[in-house]
């Protein structure tokens, strides 16, 4: 039981370092009239391609999609467009408000809309990467980031991206359905461990009296990671040359770990994005921090540095020259999230901390009953279990309605507790 929570932890610190991560990338960008401006330009394709080619397409796309045949449609309706801001704006609005990754639920929602799973990955791995190379302010950073550290890194998460992304892609080849169900799977498996654990977590909270903190705390200080755990001690300990060496900054003649165990966790971050299309950064965290034994200070820097080329390099490589991004999505979800991360992030002002965390909570889980309803029907097609396609079809409605209600839901709240505090926000933003 002792691991599960240990677990428990360790992800949900690392959703809550990937959540301050995208609300640094939505501050950065439109704090700067120059990034501003290339969203803007990013946008104008899509409008007017929109409007230009979106009949001669309209009856074409939907078969392509929901066949075996890859597409990289840069133009659709503004209908889809429309969908990808709202989904876009339920994912910033949770990350904003919550200050846990809200990017977890892009792409069961894509899913949910009828996107193969496949172009979701890749569509939101290339939706991070934008996010990434447009707000990343590396160059202030450059204090915090280890270059050593960095480089040995990410050639084990460009390793493991690329495992992730021709896994992906083999699994598609071989039957479509499949590729459906692998994703599905692991979307289910980590969505459910986490969304149990923030509502156990919740509910203990609650009893205790404990209202928490929405953007979970210190974990950006300087002394978190300074006093090394077991763990950390016994990889530190193990010499396997080369030794990268790290944090001189932060204790006397730094530390050091080897080669093996940096290549080893960037793999498993880049596994995880190419797999996931989650950008990997949720990992990073907590791996750096209460495995290796790095500093949050270093980890912070390094993590920024890590997901522009982490992302980049795997929704590039492994899935845009496959035809596996959606153009007019991805940059709908974008324009989405910056809008909600903002809104949802000034809400927090106004809302008891343990309030947020329930919904945090009520959103994960929304995730998974949407994937773990979605499976039945995609095993029953592959002759896994014997389900009627009616019954398969059923579940998998229930999961989405489910889903879009609750995320829906809880969007509304945010926006309306916005509106009806706005007053108030104001204030406070004039005496900031």
């Amino acid at each position: 039981m002792n691991f599960f929570k240990q677990w428990g932890r360790f992800m949900m610190h690392g959703a809550k370092a990937h959540a301050q991560w995208e609300i640094q990338m939505s501050a950065n960008i439109l704090g700067s009239r120059k990034r501003v401006a290339v969203l803007l330009m990013l946008l104008v394709p899509i409008i007017l391609g929109g409007i230009v080619f979106a009949d001669q397409m309209g009856g074409a796309i939907p078969d392509i999609l929901g066949g075996k045949k890859a597409y990289s449609p840069a133009f659709y309706s503004t209908g889809i467009f429309i969908v990808s801001i709202l989904i876009g704006l339920g994912a910033g609005l949770i990350t904003g408000c919550i200050g846990a990754g809200g990017g977890f639920i892009i792409a069961p929602a894509l899913m949910s809309a009828g996107i193969k799973g496949i172009l979701a990955v890749g569509t939101d791995l290339f939706h991070i990467f934008a996010k990434a190379i447009m707000g990343s302010i590396i160059h202030r950073k450059l204090g915090n980031v280890s270059v050593p550290l960095a480089v040995v890194f990410l050639i084990g998460a460009i390793i493991g991206a690329t495992a992730g992304g021709i896994l992906n892609r083999v699994l598609y080849e071989l039957n479509p359905v499949l590729s459906d169900t692998f994703i599905t799977t692991i979307y289910a498996l980590m969505l459910g461990f986490l969304g149990f654990y923030a509502m156990y977590d919740f509910l203990k909270a609650r009893k205790s009296g404990d209202a928490g903190d929405a953007h979970g705390g210190g974990h950006g200080g300087k002394a978190e990671g300074a006093e090394l755990g077991g763990l950390p001690r016994k990889l530190q300990s193990i010499n396997i040359p080369p030794m990268v060496k790290f944090d001189f900054d932060f204790t006397p003649g730094g530390r050091s770990i080897s080669w093996v165990f940096l290549v080893l966790s960037g793999a498993l971050v880049g596994l995880a994005a190419g797999i996931m299309g989650v950008g990997g950064g949720f990992l990073t965290f907590p791996i750096f921090v209460y495995m290796l034994g790095v500093s949050s200070m270093t980890t912070v820097g390094t993590d920024i540095f890590q997901i522009v080329f982490t992302a980049g390099y795997a929704s590039i490589s492994q899935y845009a020259v496959y035809g596996f991004i959606f153009y007019t999505l991805a940059m709908g979800m974008l324009l989405g999230s910056l809008i909600g991360i903002q809104i949802g992030a000034m809400v927090t002002k106004v809302v008891p901390g343990i309030t947020i965390r329930g919904f945090y909570a009520m959103a994960v889980l929304a995730g998974f009953v949407n994937r773990f309803f979605a499976l039945p029907a995609k095993l029953g097609e592959m002759g896994v279990i014997d389900i009627s396609k009616g019954t398969g079809a059923t579940l998998d409605t229930i999961g989405i309605w489910a889903f879009f209600i609750v995320i829906g839901g809880f969007g509304v709240w945010v926006i309306g507790t916005f509106f009806k505090n706005i007053a108030q926000l104001k204030g406070e933003g004039e005496h900031a």
